[in-house]
């Protein structure tokens, strides 16, 4: 505060002067408005007056013109009557009329002022003249003549040319007839004295325009309005102030308006008044009337200036009694602003020992400013104290704050990311510590540049939306953190892929927005990132797309309306592989499969490896010929790799299935299901190792029936659909039955049993077929526990995908405790094609089901000669030879030869035979002469319910 106190001293204009000024300049302005406005009143109501007048004037005047007609018009008329002038003027007898008018011209000259007499016959010739020197020359007789006597009645004009004239012309009649005419003339004199004495006013006649002669007095001329004057009153004054008014105005203004003239001190109104029965037009005659209107001008200057005196006082008196209102509360409020440069030099106890500490009752605002003045120095007070506290506690926080702010430069340069402060233009503020480093540069080398210029150097893909560019704004009005990914060079050349998140910092509106944006080197993460992705593309083993990447990239070719094949690979034996020789063996041969594809068609196609040893190849833009020359193609390529293992050679094939899209399929699923199709129709084939579906195939119709048969398998797992039926397996020797296979039907909707060879292959396809296994071992176990009282024994066929099931053997343990059933009374039948496509698994399984205490069956034994090799390694009691080979003993040697060595080598090993499909009585005797223990078949016993044998 004490820079208030330095300030000079400046000479100051009272507010009470100020308040009179300002006031006396208003007050001056409203007395003048007053004053003209009076005056304006005055002098408005003057000219309505002068003007009401004038229009007065006019009236008379015109009032005074129409009685000198009639009269003169009177008077033609007695002269038209006399007996005398008819009587002469009927004869023609101009001496009589002559006569007639002598004795009539006395009185009308000498009583009515008439100028001149004239008498016309009909033919408009002048018979008779009283009165004048000469005869009118300029009147027009002959249609004053037709006029009258057409009419027969009486006509006055008026007619101003050298002099203005009325005349009166009446018609003569004799006997009821007109024979003439009488013309009486008398000019405008005694008008003129009765408008002087009825206006008060000067009165002079002017005639405008042609007059009919050039002898003409000049000082009665008037150039100006082109006009004379015929008479006037007062001339010596008069027409000097009528040469000045027609200079100063045309004549038809004056007779519009009143023209107000200064002239020898006195204040003059002239007015004309319009002839307008003047019937020469010629020329135009005015009443001209000149009225002294100084009386009235004197009054309304001697009103207006009584207001000027009695606003002057006004003025004066309320001035006075202002500045004597304001100088008492003035001078309360100059000592009140004596005591502010006091509250500037903080001297608070003079201001409050100077004012009043109480406040009258009936306080003003000069009370109030005291008050507050007061108030305002305790308070000032106060605040000093709190001022000097504050500040010492500012100082505080100020050391506080550097603390604070060297512990977060520490932070900062500590922090193993970079952070980079810049404006919102992209220009750097600040950096720390890791940036220099990381960087090898100075903050003379990195401060004022563009962030995108030191950090952006590669122009990494970023991520949507979120890239800034060189020179972008931030936006900061925007609070959330935006991120993106640029790659950067450091010092030592390598190019890392930093992730950075930008984030406005808060700031007063009077600084400038920053923004900090802070950087972590994610180099690392992003190549495991790209491994993720391989891995979610790849298969790991061969390095080929997965089924995931080729459904995809399958599913691109048909939203582009692509048309191409897909072929479906899969190696033929190559379980036998995997078991023979190992699974390090099968995966070299897979990897070595995925490189001789990859090396001969990657470039032509996609190749993926679905999974097992099953392989795809996606062919854009092929027919049907290419894709099968394709095929071809890869067969040769197969068979040449010459694979070889423990010295042991294999040879490599595949069966190949093809589906052309979009012919056999619209989406990915349904390619695959038709190549899947395909591809097993090329594994029943025997003449080649491909199949591609043929348009009359309708592959779309095999796939809905193959849906079809899903879901029924579903709806029949699900609501117990299926039913199961028990053939009798016959002991040959004395026809005993002890010994029942079960027997899988599906119960259709419409009530009829299906047999399983419509819906095997296809839960075996859709991987149905293990449910389908437990449902049977389930129900077959809990009818066991029924049976088994009377030595009753079932025999249950396994599928060969339910060898890999691993919780097989806890599944039935628990079927088996929970049913009570005796497992030894439990025969689990497997296919020979299953155990030796999968020996291993096949041999395992049938192990652990023995194990149990279970007895086990090969069934459909002797379709292959390799499996007399593994038969004495496979763990089971029965051997089911293949009913093929049973029902053509009658007619084929070799059939014969094949049963016997069967019977023989099953007895060699200590196991039991069974004859499949024994239809005919004959086949007993040499069935049991060969050896073979059981027969099942339709001539030993058909199928029958389960229940019916559970009822006994």
């Amino acid at each position: 505060m004490s820079r208030f106190s330095s300030l000079p001293a400046r000479h100051r204009f009272s507010l009470a002067w100020r308040v009179t000024a300002l006031s006396s300049l208003l007050l001056l302005t409203l007395v003048a408005l007053l004053i003209w406005l009076g005056h304006h009143h005055l002098t408005q109501q003057f000219a309505n007056s002068r003007v009401a007048h004038h229009e007065r004037q006019q009236r008379e005047i015109r009032l005074a013109l129409q009685r000198s007609a009639d009269n003169l018009r009177q008077l033609a008329g007695l002269t038209a009557s006399a007996a005398p002038l008819g009587e002469a003027l009927s004869i023609g007898d101009v001496t009589a009329i002559d006569d007639a008018l002598r004795d009539q011209w006395p009185p009308l000259q000498l009583e009515a002022g008439v100028d001149e007499v004239f008498v016309f016959d009909p033919l408009g010739r002048l018979l008779g003249h009283s009165g004048g020197n000469h005869p009118p020359l300029d009147i027009p007789v002959e249609g004053w003549v037709d006029e009258v006597l057409s009419s027969e009645a009486p006509m006055t004009t008026l007619r101003c040319g050298l002099t203005c004239q009325q005349f009166a012309a009446v018609p003569i009649l004799l006997a009821g007839s007109s024979i003439g005419m009488v013309v009486l003339s008398r000019s405008l004199a005694d008008v003129t004295r009765e408008a002087r004495e009825v206006s008060g006013s000067e009165v002079a006649l002017l005639v405008a325009g042609y007059t009919g002669t050039n002898r003409l007095e000049a000082s009665r001329q008037l150039p100006e309005w082109n006009g004379h004057l015929v008479a006037l009153t007062s001339r010596e004054t008069t027409l000097p102030l009528l040469e000045r008014a027609a200079r100063s105005a045309p004549i038809a203004e004056l007779a519009k308006r009143p023209l107000n003239l200064s002239y020898a001190q006195r204040d003059l109104e002239l007015s004309a008044v319009y002839m307008e029965n003047d019937a020469d037009w010629r020329s135009t005659g005015y009443f001209l009337l000149i009225s002294d209107v100084t009386a009235q001008v004197v009054a309304i200057q001697k009103a207006t200036n009584t207001l000027l005196l009695l606003g002057g006082a006004g003025w004066l008196a309320a001035q006075l009694l202002l500045l004597a209102i304001l100088l008492g509360p003035m001078a309360r409020l100059r000592r009140v602003a004596a005591l502010l440069p006091a509250l500037a030099r903080r001297d608070f106890t003079e201001v409050r020992g100077k004012l009043p500490e109480r406040t009258p009752r009936l306080s003003n605002e000069i009370d109030v400013v005291e008050r507050a003045t007061r108030t305002l120095a305790n308070q000032l007070a106060n605040l000093e104290a709190s001022v000097t506290e504050n500040s010492r506690q500012l100082a505080e926080r100020i050391d506080e704050l550097a603390h604070e702010r060297d512990f977060v430069n520490s932070l900062l340069d500590t922090a193993q990311v970079f952070i980079v402060v810049h404006s919102q233009e992209g220009r750097i503020r600040r950096v720390n510590d890791y940036t220099r480093t990381r960087l090898a540069l100075k903050d003379s080398e990195l401060i004022g540049r563009y962030f995108s210029d030191i950090f952006d150097q590669a122009r990494h893909t970023a991520l949507p939306g979120r890239v800034m560019t060189k020179d972008a704004s931030f936006d900061s009005a925007s609070s959330a953190p935006r991120q993106e990914e640029k790659t950067l060079q450091t010092a030592d050349k390598r190019c890392c892929i930093v992730a950075w998140y930008h984030s406005v910092l808060p700031a007063s509106p009077r600084e400038e927005a920053l923004c900090i944006s802070v950087g972590l080197d994610i180099t690392e993460r992003k190549a495991a990132e790209e491994r993720l992705i391989w891995l979610a593309e790849r298969d790991p083993l061969t390095e080929l797309f997965n089924r995931r990447y080729f459904q995809d990239a399958l599913q691109n070719a048909l939203l582009h309306n692509g048309e191409g094949a897909i072929l479906l690979l899969d190696l033929d034996q190559f379980k036998e592989i995997n078991e023979l020789s190992g699974h390090h063996v099968g995966d070299h041969l897979l990897r070595e499969v995925a490189e001789t594809l990859f090396l001969n068609l990657g470039q032509r196609s996609i190749i993926a490896r679905l999974g097992g040893d099953e392989f795809a190849l996606l062919l854009e833009g092929v027919s049907s010929e290419q894709a099968i020359s394709m095929a071809g193609y890869i067969h040769q390529l197969l068979s040449g790799i010459g694979f070889q293992s423990a010295g042991r050679k294999h040879h490599i094939s595949a069966s190949m299935g093809i589906a052309l899209f979009p012919l056999h399929g619209r989406n990915p699923a349904d390619l695959l299901a038709s190549a899947d199709m395909a591809m097993y129709k090329a594994k029943e084939s025997t003449h080649q190792r491909w199949y591609l579906l043929s348009q009359a195939e309708n592959a779309k119709d095999e796939l809905q029936d193959r849906v079809y048969w899903v879901e029924q398998l579903h709806h029949a797992l699900e609501n117990d659909s299926f039913e199961l039926m028990v053939q009798p397996i016959v002991r040959l020797a004395d026809q005993d039955i002890k010994h029942y296979e079960v027997l899988l039907r599906l119960r259709h909707p419409d009530g009829n049993l299906i047999a399983p060879q419509h819906f095997i292959a296809i839960a075996e396809q859709s991987g149905l077929v293990v449910p389908l296994d437990r449902w049977v071992i389930q129900h077959s176990v809990q009818a066991l526990g029924r049976l088994q009282d009377r030595g009753i024994s079932l025999a249950v066929n396994l599928s060969g995908q339910s060898l890999h099931d691993l919780e097989l053997k806890q599944y039935l343990t628990d079927e088996l405790q929970r049913s009570g059933a005796d497992p030894h009374h439990l025969i689990l039948e497997v296919t020979e094609t299953a155990a030796i496509t999968d020996f291993s698994t096949a041999r395992n399984v049938l192990q652990t089901v023995r194990d149990l205490g279970c007895r086990t069956a090969l069934d459909d034994f002797g379709i292959g000669f390799s499996s007399f090799h593994y038969l004495g390694q496979l763990p089971v009691d029965y051997i089911k030879i293949d009913g093929s080979f049973i029902r053509s003993l009658l007619i084929s040697p070799d059939s014969h030869t094949i049963v016997k060595a069967i019977a023989d080598i099953a007895k060699g090993f200590g196991k039991q035979t069974i004859a499949e499909f024994v239809d005919q009585a004959p086949l007993l005797p040499i069935l049991q002469g060969y050896g073979i223990t059981y027969g099942q078949g339709f001539h030993l016993g058909k199928p029958l319910p389960l229940a019916q044998l559970l009822r006994g």
